[in-house]
């Protein structure tokens, strides 16, 4: 695949994430962005319209040319003319929400059939939260078990990185609750656990972290950090 993709943790629009993002935008080799709310469509109304707001502030900031793309359901995904805006762009960003959302929205519609193609012609998909977390092999359907979050079923995502099950916000959560929710994941599958405000960028097999905080990947009980600049070694 030509183009780059780019796991983050959180911290999506936010200026601690100006340095990576201006790196984005040189991988893109280009200036034009589409920021997609889609994930949190679900969180009702109002919220991706105030996403979208973010994502063009920031972009314009960093002197890009941003198009926020309102595809919030199947409808608008298998829109033309939502695809058409997809595919003119250098950078796709989808900013954070519901993964499982996400990925049932997307999945065979010509918008992802459009962020697909961008990535071939060597531009570049960024996702934040649920947006990286359709990226890796796998994306969990939550369910609430006295409160908490927890994993109902696993479904398979879009694999961009194959195998992957990326989990966002890793730093703030307690290692052992990561554990225990992610242990029955998927045989064959392993964790690219990315740090708020942090960034593991891809492309050709090449992997770079980015960003202020760490890279967990986890393969069993093994774990590896890896910090900015250092390159990381994903055995899928």
């Amino acid at each position: 695949m030509g183009g780059v993709f780019a796991l983050v943790g959180a911290g999506e629009f936010l200026d601690t994430m100006d340095t990576v993002d201006r790196h984005l935008l040189d991988l893109a080799g280009g200036s034009k962005v589409a920021v997609l709310p889609t994930a949190s469509a679900p969180d009702g109304p109002g919220v991706p319209e105030r996403w979208a707001k973010m994502g063009i502030d920031h972009f314009d900031h960093l002197g890009a040319q941003t198009d926020a793309v309102m595809a919030l359901d199947r409808a608008a995904c298998s829109d033309p003319a939502m695809a058409d805006r997809v595919s003119a762009v250098n950078l796709v960003y989808f900013s954070g929400g519901k993964p499982d959302y996400l990925r049932e929205t997307l999945v065979d519609t010509p918008v992802w059939t459009a962020v697909m193609s961008v990535l071939e012609h060597g531009g570049v998909v960024a996702g934040c939260s649920a947006g990286a977390m359709i990226l890796g092999g796998y994306v969990p359907s939550f369910t609430l078990r006295l409160g908490v979050p927890w994993i109902g079923r696993w479904q398979p995502a879009f694999a961009l990185v194959p195998n992957a099950i990326v989990v966002p916000h890793y730093n703030e959560f307690p290692e052992i609750m990561v554990n225990l929710m992610f242990g029955r994941r998927p045989a064959g599958s392993f964790l690219i656990g990315v740090d708020a405000h942090t960034a593991l960028v891809g492309s050709n097999g090449t992997w770079t972290v980015l960003g202020t905080r760490r890279v967990t990947i986890r393969h069993g009980r093994e774990a590896k950090r890896y910090t900015q600049g250092q390159s990381v070694s994903i055995d899928a």
